[in-house]
């Protein structure tokens, strides 16, 4: 018996709709991956998602057929290695999409503006743009450090739960850089309930002798974000500290609508 059209419209549809889901589903369990350290075990990821073991075992082939997690010796998944490339080019696309956001930070404050990412338990810087003074700072992007000594990583990690960043404190430690460094693990979350009650971070000469950093996370941005400023401490004072804050707090809010509209509705 010949198909009707709208019953083959039908078919079409929920074709497409089962291509769309089995797509979100797949992504859905990377993030829960990367959330979960990396490794997860199956019965781990049914847990967490809510999806029926087989369904996820069969996502899972896939993307191990793809390169983006491989099977681990004792059976469990981890996240592959093809990731890291998309990682890297995603990053570099974010930092110049933030680099006129940066350009006008420098423009209105006078010192060199960054935008830094967490990646794991670590701050990478993707973008910057240079003071125009003759001494300024200078930070390489790609650099990775420790967020517990910068002013990003603060602004980063305001957002998270303290049981949260108590573990990811365990995990990296926390050396000190300069004399100035917080050290504790008590006495960094002590700082970041201020730069909740303050709406910005500082790093006061923690990171470098001579420098301070004030610092801002992008709000809603697709992966946890901040831009700053820095330069030498006897310019980023109190009173330029009032000054500038408004100027970051409001480059971030245009950042975040800028990112927001290149992601789909």
């Amino acid at each position: 018996m010949p198909t009707s059209s709208a019953s083959t419209t039908d078919s079409a549809r929920s074709s497409a709709n089962g291509g769309v889901q089995s797509l979100e589903r797949a992504f859905d369990l990377l993030e829960r991956m990367a959330d979960a350290g990396g490794e997860v075990g199956l019965s781990e990821l049914s847990a967490s998602s809510g999806l029926p073991l087989p369904t996820i075992h069969r996502l899972m082939r896939t993307l191990v057929a793809c390169g983006y997690v491989r099977q681990q010796s004792n059976r469990r998944y981890a996240l592959g290695p093809r990731l890291i490339r998309l990682g890297e080019s995603a990053s570099r696309l974010l930092g110049t999409w933030a680099r006129p956001y940066l350009a006008r930070l420098v423009e209105e404050t006078g010192e060199t503006a960054n935008m830094a990412l967490l990646d794991g338990d670590e701050i990478v810087y993707v973008a910057q743009v240079p003071s125009k003074h003759s001494m300024r700072m200078f930070t390489e992007v790609g650099r990775r450090v420790l967020p517990h000594s910068t002013g990003v990583g603060k602004a980063l990690l305001a957002g998270f739960p303290p049981d949260e960043v108590r573990a990811l404190l365990n995990r990296t430690g926390m050396p000190a850089a300069t004399d100035k460094t917080i050290t504790t693990p008590d006495g960094f979350l002590a700082a970041l309930e201020d730069v909740r009650r303050q709406g910005y971070a500082i790093d006061d000469n923690e990171q470098e002798i001579g420098v301070r950093c004030l610092a801002v996370s992008v709000p809603d941005s697709p992966t946890a974000a901040a831009i700053s400023i820095s330069g030498p401490a006897g310019r980023v004072t109190e009173a330029a500290t009032e000054k500038i804050v408004p100027v970051l707090q409001q480059v971030a809010g245009e950042l975040s609508e800028a990112l927001a509209s290149q992601s789909p509705a």
